[in-house]
């Protein structure tokens, strides 16, 4: 059993290094716990990544979490997921204290507009990636066509899309069964699953009937909507961001699209979990309705119901990941899943293109048809260089990412001035 000094050095060394989104930080990992810790098997730690990809959340958070859980149980899972998100969420919420405070000051807005440009990328290139990765196959492409269309044109609920993806990948899926090798270290019954589970939904939800009773109704209504975003968080935080960026500005107003932009930017060059960006809009949501403090209450209930139920499901179903990660169902759920998250992406990257280079748009609509319709004549020229200019060397050039956003930044407050 691994010291608890050595598990808070360990983990504490891993988060605070988990720049560069899930890919970076699961092979910052692999590098700590197989190579240098040896404290998970090259089978072990792949089974794990596979079975966490499974579940809803972000992956590489929930993988720190079964590591530490193997070593020492749910305090080491605790440790280890805890110390993987709170320095990213910290330094996310005093981004996002500044952010308000001078976000309107010219430089920082400059700045800002750079920034903007460069997430717009950013996220093509995480569609190109994806899209190499996950469509290898017709049938894939074409869920990933369904998917953008069903999201873009026709406003098709994202838990909708996931849930149809994973019904027609489960029913394309092969029936071989897979040879399940038991190599976890820790077994549990049924009833004592079901304890797990039961306790852990409880205190999920704990804080929510606490806010209810004390008549918190904006609180209460970012903790349902963070917590139902918690259960559909499948394939990344770029498949979500499309849903959210939808919801939080359209439906209930909680910040515009540039903002949710520079959330994006802000969560890009910090440490942690890219889908911390749902504190950011936590915060702006309640100091745009009640100042700082409300800001600060709903920055911390959206960090809870975001990452408790990545705790809950990892310390429910972890005992049984070696046989629920060789179902071969499963796994074709997991690829159909894949191939529409594509999709969902692909429409991330078309809002937030429309959103950079464009003015407000007005939407063309005809029965469920429900299209943007920009105004060419507003394209901002240089927004279309600053974009250019970080495709270039994001995607030709292969610069950092953290490098091209600082360089876009300068640019952005340059050409604003």
């Amino acid at each position: 059993m691994t010291a608890l000094p050595e598990l808070f050095a360990t983990f504490g060394k891993i988060g605070v290094n988990s720049f560069g989104g899930p890919a970076a930080q699961i092979a910052v990992m692999h590098r700590v716990l197989v190579d240098e810790k040896r404290w998970l098997s090259e089978a072990e730690f792949l089974r794990a990544l596979s079975f966490c990809m499974l579940l809803p959340g972000p992956e590489a958070m929930q993988l720190a979490t079964y590591a530490g859980w193997q070593q020492r149980g749910r305090t080491g899972g605790l440790i280890a997921g805890g110390l993987f998100v709170l320095p990213g969420a910290a330094l996310i919420l005093a981004l996002a204290a500044a952010y308000v405070a001078f976000g309107s000051v010219p430089l920082v807005a400059g700045l800002f507009f750079g920034v903007k440009a460069c997430v717009a990328v950013i996220v093509i290139e995480a569609l190109l990636r994806m899209s190499r990765r996950a469509l290898r196959a017709s049938t894939d492409r074409a869920l990933a066509l369904a998917a953008l269309v069903a999201i873009f044109a026709f406003a098709v609920p994202f838990p909708a899309i996931i849930v149809i993806a994973a019904l027609i990948g489960a029913a394309m899926g092969g029936h071989a069964h897979t040879p399940v090798p038991e190599t976890s270290r820790r077994r549990q019954g049924g009833a004592k699953t079901l304890g797990i589970l039961g306790t852990g939904l409880a205190i999920w939800f704990a804080p929510l009937a606490v806010l209810a009773l004390a008549g918190q109704t904006l609180l209460v209504e970012i903790g349902l909507y963070f917590s139902k975003l918690a259960v559909v968080t499948f394939g990344g935080a770029y498949a979500v961001l499309g849903y959210m960026t939808q919801t939080v500005v359209q439906q209930y107003g909680w910040v515009t699209t540039g903002q949710m932009i520079d959330a994006l930017g802000m969560a890009e060059t910090t440490p942690g979990p890219l889908i911390l960006v749902t504190e950011f809009v936590g915060f702006l949501a309640g100091h745009g309705a009640g100042g700082a403090a409300l800001g600060v209450a709903a920055a911390a209930l959206t960090l809870w119901v975001t990452f408790v139920p990545c705790f809950v499901w990892i310390f429910t179903f972890a005992p049984a990941i070696d046989r629920i990660a060789a179902r071969p169902r499963l796994g074709a759920a997991l690829r159909g899943i894949t191939a529409a998250v594509v999709g969902v992406v692909a429409n991330l990257a078309l809002w937030f293109a429309l959103a950079v280079l464009f003015g407000p748009t007005a939407p063309f609509v005809a029965g469920p048809l429900r299209l943007p319709m920009p105004d060419f004549a507003s394209l901002d020229l240089r927004a279309l260089a600053l974009g250019v200019a970080a495709a270039v060397m994001l995607l030709r050039l292969r610069w950092p990412m953290t490098l091209v956003l600082a360089l876009s930044a300068i640019a952005g407050a340059v050409l604003a001035a």
